[in-house]
Order: structure tokens, then C-alpha cells, then sequence
């Protein structure tokens, strides 16, 4: 993709960005932090959608590897969560550790940094800088403790490299496919 192309699609990404993210933070009384949560692993759905060529071959293979990343790290961090019991430093409950928030917005960073990275390091930067501004708030909230966040990042940026090495390990074909056929699923995989 030409350096203009790119640099259009940068802006059609951020003009949703704005639009959408205010609205649903105040449609749903959130806090900063509940929407940017999300916001790295966002950015790598519109930039595709805004034509913006990915290591992903195919939008299955790029929605399920997204898919599966999210998945694992929420697997991990939410059984976590029920089985250490850990108080957040306000006391409001006992789901401190790990941190979900930062699970999510590592995994978005680290999914970004696989499917875009290659076209400039400012797209990693930008995704983890976000991910690290979204774990420091939830330790500036008095929401999770230092260690809370950290576990949570390891997770969220863990799971999502599992998930791409074991898609470079094991589907080596140049496309795969996934379809529902009404009465099951088909998978269609070109060696």
C-alpha cells in the first residue's frame, strides 16, 4: 500500500475512533479506561476494514486468531480471578488479580504489533503506550494493585503469542476459510 493510502486509512481509523468511543463511554456511564481497553485491538479491525493490508491473509484467519488471543487470555485471567481472591485496593471486591483491563489492551497491542507492524514501529508504540496508559489508570483508580496490572499485561501479550506461533506452527496453508453451511461449520483450508 502506497505511504498515502496508509496514511488516509490512519485517518478514517481515528475519526471512528472519536466518534465511537466517547459515545460509548457516556451511553454506558463508563470510565476512561472500560473503552480504551479495547481500542488496540479495535485499531487492527478498522485498519483491515479500512483496506489496510494485514499479515492475515483472509478476515477468518484474522478474526479468529483476534478471536482465539481474547479467548485464552480471558481463560487464564478470569479463572484467576475466581480462584486467588485477591481484594482490590479500594475493597469493593475479591477479583483483583489479574487485571482484565490490561489483558485485553495487551492482547489488542500484541495482535496489532503482529498484523500491522511490519508497515511502521509507530503502530506498535501507539498500541502499547495505550496499553500501558489503560493498566497505570487502573492502578491510578485504586482498582488493582502494581502486580495486578503487570499479570494482567503478561497474560494478555502471553496468550496472544501463543495463539500466533502455534497459527504459524500449525496451518501452514496460504488460505484458510471457515463458513457456516445453516446446519454446521466448513472449514476450507489451500495448501
Amino acid at each position: 500500500m502506497r505511504d498515502d493510502g496508509l496514511r488516509a486509512a490512519i485517518i478514517r481509523l481515528v475519526v471512528v475512533l472519536l466518534i465511537f468511543c466517547p459515545r460509548a463511554a457516556s451511553a454506558q456511564g463508563e470510565a476512561f479506561d472500560d473503552v480504551m481497553q479495547h481500542v488496540p485491538m479495535a485499531s487492527a479491525f478498522a485498519m483491515r476494514a479500512c483496506g489496510v493490508k494485514s499479515e492475515s491473509p483472509t478476515w477468518t484467519e484474522f478474526i479468529a486468531t483476534a478471536g482465539v488471543s481474547y479467548l485464552v487470555g480471558t481463560g487464564v485471567t478470569y479463572g484467576l480471578k475466581h480462584t486467588v481472591k485477591e481484594w482490590r485496593p479500594d475493597d469493593s471486591d475479591q477479583r483483583s488479580f489479574p487485571s482484565g483491563h490490561s489483558m485485553y489492551a495487551f492482547a489488542g497491542a500484541t495482535t496489532l504489533r503482529h498484523e500491522y507492524g511490519h508497515l511502521s514501529p509507530w503502530i506498535t508504540v501507539g498500541g502499547y503506550g495505550l496499553a500501558t496508559l489503560v493498566a497505570a489508570d487502573r492502578v491510578r483508580r485504586d482498582r488493582h494493585y502494581v502486580h495486578d496490572v503487570c499479570a494482567g499485561a503478561a497474560i494478555g501479550l502471553l496468550g496472544t503469542e501463543l495463539t500466533y506461533y502455534l497459527k504459524k506452527k500449525y496451518i501452514k496453508s496460504k488460505i484458510l476459510d471457515v463458513s457456516f453451511t445453516g446446519q454446521g461449520f466448513s472449514l476450507y483450508v489451500v495448501l
